[in-house]
């Protein structure tokens, strides 16, 4: 299905999350516990009705947890590998450009490997590819129409140039990675790899994460995100490629079906333009510090997520 704006709808996994699309609390990775705090072994129990002996064991669930090891510092050949994996996916979909409507590519039996490798690099892949592989087997024309893979395939691109779990959780849901990478960034702000700022204080540079939010009522800033972390919404994130004047060029998975170069215009600052009416809001850039800290280079002059 393609659709007039950039992105499709996410559809997530229909076990156990579902039911997130319906609006529900999510299912949150368990890997992603100790990054974002205790509070989040509360799901379930709120508004007092649930039985004190939940209570109990939810608190003991929450004390056992470990807290987060710091993350690791990344040499600069992560980084540059990071761009030139992405860049390499993009020209084996055949330099997809998001301003032009392309065939059916994500259902072409000869992409069936390539989405297939970014479903394993999130937890959650077993049961799309599961039920792909017998969409391939049959030649169907839906092959991979269903759930949405441009979470997986950040993931991917994340995974293949070394960055571990640790430092970049894998998830199905641009959300739930960066619930994580948000924790990290306030808990760790000296050395956490990746660091949220507002739209209008970041213009986005090579190796950013650049996120909008789909949802009907969209967040405006990633700190509104923290009332609801953990719970599913919407997303999409493309990693920046290129900047020139005018313009930002970023990288996506499932953008028009494919892995797809989008171009997003800026100011003369380099801030990135609010989208036009109908199209996702930007409410968060990701500074990537992959390469830039300690001890493979001078700290950066942002040491913390930006207000």
């Amino acid at each position: 299905m393609t659709v007039p704006t950039h992105f499709r709808a996410q559809r997530m996994l229909r076990s156990p999350s579902a039911a997130v699309a319906q609006g529900a609390r999510s299912w949150f990775p368990k890997a992603l516990w100790p990054l974002v705090g205790v509070k989040h072994c509360f799901a379930g129990l709120e508004g007092g009705k649930a039985p004190l002996l939940a209570v109990a064991l939810s608190l003991a669930a929450c004390a056992a947890q470990p807290p987060p090891e710091p993350p690791l510092s990344y040499p600069p050949a992560a980084r540059e590998r990071l761009l030139r994996i992405a860049e390499a996916e993009w020209i084996d979909w055949g330099r997809q450009d998001a301003a032009v409507i392309p065939p059916d590519l994500e259902s072409a039996p000869a992409n069936f490997p390539r989405v297939l490798a970014y479903w394993r690099a999130v937890p959650e892949g077993a049961a799309p590819i599961a039920r792909n592989r017998v969409l391939y087997r049959e030649n169907s024309p839906a092959l991979w129409r269903e759930p949405a893979w441009s979470a997986a395939f950040i993931s991917y691109v994340m995974r293949s140039a070394g960055i571990d779990a640790r430092e970049f959780p894998p998830s199905a849901a641009h959300a739930f990675y960066l619930d994580a990478l948000i924790a990290d960034a306030q808990r760790f702000p000296a050395t956490a790899p990746f660091i949220p700022h507002e739209v209008t204080q970041r213009a986005p540079r090579v190796g950013d994460l650049v996120c909008a939010d789909r949802s009907r009522v969209p967040l405006t800033s990633w700190r509104d995100r923290l009332a609801e972390t953990g719970r599913f919404r919407p997303m999409h994130c493309d990693i920046v490629v290129r900047v020139a004047p005018g313009v930002v060029e970023a990288v996506g998975g499932n953008v028009r079906d494919a892995v797809t170069l989008s171009r997003f215009p800026t100011d003369a600052g380099g801030f990135l333009l609010p989208r036009p009416a109908g199209e996702p809001t930007w409410f968060a850039i990701l500074e990537n510090r992959l390469g830039r800290l300690p001890p493979w280079s001078s700290p950066p002059n942002t040491e913390g997520p930006a207000s």
